[in-house]
């Protein structure tokens, strides 16, 4: 690396980076157990599956392209999707991002790309082929993620204007670490593919409760803890902007869960742990965008607001008869239009300027004396980030279903779709598959089966587990 460019790094700003890129990376694995929890016994390694199978995906063709059309610089300065500067992550091991090595970012927004497409993936949860959802992350993840990404995190050069991602720097939209880009952009395209795959057999009629709540409140556990990496590592240094919005993260969060569970204790007279989990993570997708630009108690009050709403929209998608399974929608689309939008009443100018304390304070939301300019630019982004990502995931899935086929049969999908496609399951009931361990003792019993011509009691009972 260049001298000039060493003396640039700082190894406190390094080593925060690099390990919030590993908190990052922990949230997909979260999100595996918090929507594997949700599904049906039945389908729940397919859940991991999915997930699992996007960390792989995205992570080659990030080196590939990904990071140049989210992080290289456009030709004319449009803003819309990046260059070809750093296909192959050109250039990469002998420049910095501020203060760190640009392979530490590099790594950071990988994680970020890894994530949103897994979102999606509780929209459709219980139905779809394997292969055709690798497909569709491979497409969707070129298509849509990185020229949004590139959108909302591109800055250019910070010693100029107009030269980034054109929400970012043309509208001025402000989406610290990924409200639009990462959960509304996921919660839209969950909901054109619910549309796309239909609803689940037996769906609204039938009970598809989840099969694990543990396992959902282990995910939401370790979707709070890598969030703080999340939020507070979007700062790219540890400086005090990184010290606001992990304590914002923090109490937002613990506000939107107890704000959901007071909306379910009046409106079925319980309170759930399903709802705290969910609640939670409304409050984390809320803070996202908004963790540098409110104080503490303004996040409280957008994370009570968000929880509350998130719960109530949760309730209302039989209402609109969309199947979207484990409530990308409700969660993520809702929650992160409603923490873009709440940056416009409640941004507060010595947090948004904090990094810059010689130029004035930074934007004012309409409750701190901002007007209503900062409010109509957040529409503006939450506006253009639904429509883009509905209409194009639509698209999308519409063209996939016709070539390939992205539903598995219903005899698949009722018999369970861990053992259909996978040859495996979850939960080893009866004898017969007693010590196999894995995949291969399963394929093992299943073709002893075969040729006999029948199958143990065992495997039966296997394969009619809901």
């Amino acid at each position: 690396m260049p001298p000039d460019v060493l003396k640039m790094l700082n190894s406190g700003d390094t080593a925060w980076l690099l390990a919030s890129s590993a908190l990052v990376l922990l949230m997909t694995p979260g999100l595996a157990f918090f929507y594997g929890g949700m599904t049906r016994s039945k389908s729940v390694l397919n859940m991991l599956m999915m997930n699992f199978a996007t960390i792989g995906i995205v992570s080659v063709l990030w080196v590939f392209y990904g990071y140049s059309l989210a992080f290289a610089k456009d030709v004319g300065n449009h803003g819309f999707i990046g260059g070809f500067g750093r296909v192959g992550l050109k250039d990469t091991l002998i420049s910095a991002s501020g203060t760190s090595p640009e392979l530490a970012f590099v790594s950071f927004q990988l994680m970020f790309a890894i994530i949103t497409p897994a979102l999606i993936s509780g929209a459709i949860a219980d139905r779809v082929k394997f292969g055709g959802w690798c497909a569709f992350v491979a497409i969707w993840t070129t298509i849509v993620y990185f020229p949004v990404a590139h959108w909302v995190f591109f800055f250019g050069d910070l010693s100029t204007t107009k030269d980034g991602g054109f929400l970012a720097d043309h509208i001025g939209a402000l989406d610290f670490a990924g409200g639009t880009a990462v959960h509304l952009n996921a919660g839209m395209a969950g909901l054109a593919l619910a549309l796309v795959v239909g609803k689940r057999v037996g769906w609204p009629k039938e009970p598809m409760r989840p099969h694990n709540v543990p396992f959902v409140l282990l995910g939401a556990g370790l979707l709070w803890f890598g969030w703080f990496g999340f939020n507070a590592g979007s700062a790219l240094a540890a400086n005090a902007q990184a010290s606001v919005a992990f304590i914002n993260t923090q109490v937002a969060t613990a506000a939107a869960a107890l704000g959901w569970i007071i909306v379910e204790k009046f409106r079925y007279g319980k309170s759930t742990a399903l709802g705290m989990a969910s609640g939670a993570v409304a409050g984390l997708v809320a803070i996202t965008p908004a963790c540098a630009s409110v104080n503490p108690v303004g996040a409280i009050i957008l994370g009570l607001i968000a929880g509350a709403l998130c719960s109530v929209a949760v309730g209302m998608k039989t209402k609109f008869g969309f199947d979207d399974s484990l409530d990308v929608v409700g969660v993520h689309a809702v929650g992160g239009a409603a923490g873009a939008l709440l940056i416009g009443f409640l941004a507060t100018p010595t947090v948004t300027g904090i990094l810059t304390p010689a130029k004035g304070d930074g934007p004012a939301g309409l409750f701190y004396g901002g007007g209503f300019g900062q409010l109509g630019k957040q529409a503006i982004g939450v506006v253009l980030v639904a429509v883009y990502s509905f209409v194009l995931t639509f698209v999308i899935g519409k063209v996939l279903d016709k070539i390939m086929g992205l539903r598995v049969s219903e005899e698949d999908e009722v018999s369970g779709i861990d053992l259909a496609v996978h040859a495996e399951t979850a939960y080893e009931i009866g004898t017969s598959h007693g010590g196999s361990g894995g995949g291969h003792g399963i394929l093992a019993a299943l073709t002893a089966d075969n040729a006999k011509g029948s199958a143990e009691p065992g495997d039966k009972k296997v394969e009619a587990e809901a």
